[in-house]
């Protein structure tokens, strides 16, 4: 691609060191205008200033988009994603891989609306950000030209973004002593990465935690709540309904409160390398939970089973940026079949870092306490069970009169 080729650019635009520079950096490399995109998803950070920044850097105020997309993240990407309990490698909740494609979406969609020909993005080289990023772009329009600055420019250090950003005037805010790690926050997580997160035998420092209590500092009183699902989407807790993203936003302040949701594990990039991170995700913790506890009384036994087996397949594609993909839309197609009767309410326990499941009931629910029971009954005959066992063991029996 030749610079001059593109004249018009979306950028994916959070208003700080990188992206700044970034977009300075487009202006004078590729000669072109440039179009800023900010997505509030809940990152807990004020995103107007992202306009009086950009103003600054000489970008038109109509080229200037900043939206509030805290209920589409939840409502469309998140909970299909916890209708699956979707896990990657047995830990991480995919608070970062979920937020990718949305943005990349609304990317796609204002370059459309502005008749830009190009997108660009602020993810390095060595992440998994980029892959995710750029497969949204191409999924949706893949005539769309993709800027990946890291890929490009030598500007590898935080060193020479800063002085980037002095030679040419560039206000960068000082918000006192720098955090050693790299973080990323949406409504599901924030994340960090770097420090002394780089050598996996380091136990994080505890001021590195932003959200969460520590368990040791957690109320020493239990607290009970109820969470609600309808059609496997939580909808109320403790009896208030509430919308997809103040419900999680709930489930997060009691999740903070009582020390939950702290995850530190070495992950496998998509790029090849293992990398090591440590994530806060209080509601989603919570949720998952409660999640399964409701589909343990209204899911058929095998339909529960098929899907735990399709959600590494599943977690794997959003996490290697597949969200796009015919195989993960036919993947979520399955899973949302299984969650038509999967309503009810939960009561959950939390204390001190953990979630406890101490009740779960559905007027779809298929447990049936006349088989269950232990004791007397009058629907199951005890008797049965001698030929079951030894119709599924005949080709034993078969193989051992052969071999024995």
């Amino acid at each position: 691609m030749k610079k001059k080729d593109v004249k018009k650019v979306v950028l994916a635009y959070s208003g700080g060191l990188d992206t700044s520079v970034i977009l300075k950096w487009l202006q004078d490399e590729y000669h072109c205008e440039v179009v800023t995109f900010t997505a509030d998803i809940g990152q807990g950070e004020e995103v107007e200033p992202a306009r009086q920044k950009a103003i600054a850097l000489g970008i038109k105020p109509e080229n200037i988009f900043i939206e509030d997309l805290q209920e589409e993240f939840v409502r469309d990407y998140v909970f299909p994603m916890f209708r699956a309990n979707t896990i990657y490698e047995g830990e991480y909740l995919l608070g970062t891989s979920i937020a990718r494609p949305l943005i990349a979406k609304r990317q796609v969609e204002i370059a459309r609306l502005v008749n830009a020909d190009g997108v660009a993005h602020g993810a390095t080289g060595k992440g998994n950000d980029q892959v995710r990023f750029e497969m949204g772009y191409l999924s949706l329009n893949s005539k769309l030209k993709i800027i990946a600055p890291w890929r490009e420019w030598d500007l590898n250090s935080r060193e020479k973004l800063l002085k980037y950003a002095e030679t040419h005037g560039i206000f960068i805010e000082k918000k006192g002593k720098k955090s050693p790690y790299s973080t990323d926050a949406n409504l599901l997580h924030i994340s960090y990465e770097g420090g002394i997160l780089e050598n996996p035998d380091a136990e994080p420092e505890e001021d590195m935690w932003q959200w969460t209590n520590s368990p040791e500092k957690a109320p020493n009183e239990a607290e009970y709540i109820e969470i609600e699902y309808k059609n496997g989407d939580p909808i109320a807790i403790n009896g208030e309904n509430l919308s997809p993203a103040n419900l999680l936003r709930q489930l997060n302040k009691l999740g903070s409160k009582h020390g939950i949701g702290r995850t530190d594990i070495v992950e496998n990039r998509y790029v090849g390398m293992k990398s090591r991170g440590a994530y806060e995700t209080p509601g989603g913790t919570i949720m998952i939970k409660a999640h399964r506890a409701i589909e343990s009384i209204t899911l058929d036994r095998e339909e529960a089973h098929l899907k735990d087996e399709l959600m590494p397949k599943y977690a794997k594609l959003i996490y290697n940026g597949f969200w796009f993909s015919p195989e993960r839309r036919m993947i979520q197609s399955a899973i949302d079949k299984t969650q038509e009767n999967v309503e009810g309410k939960v009561k959950l326990k939390l204390y001190k870092g953990n979630v406890i499941v101490v009740g779960r009931s559905s007027a779809k629910s298929l447990f049936n306490n006349n088989y269950a029971t232990f004791e007397e009954d009058v629907v199951y005959d005890q008797k049965d069970a001698g030929g079951f066992i030894k119709l599924n063991a005949l080709r034993f029996i078969i193989a051992g009169n052969v071999r024995n």
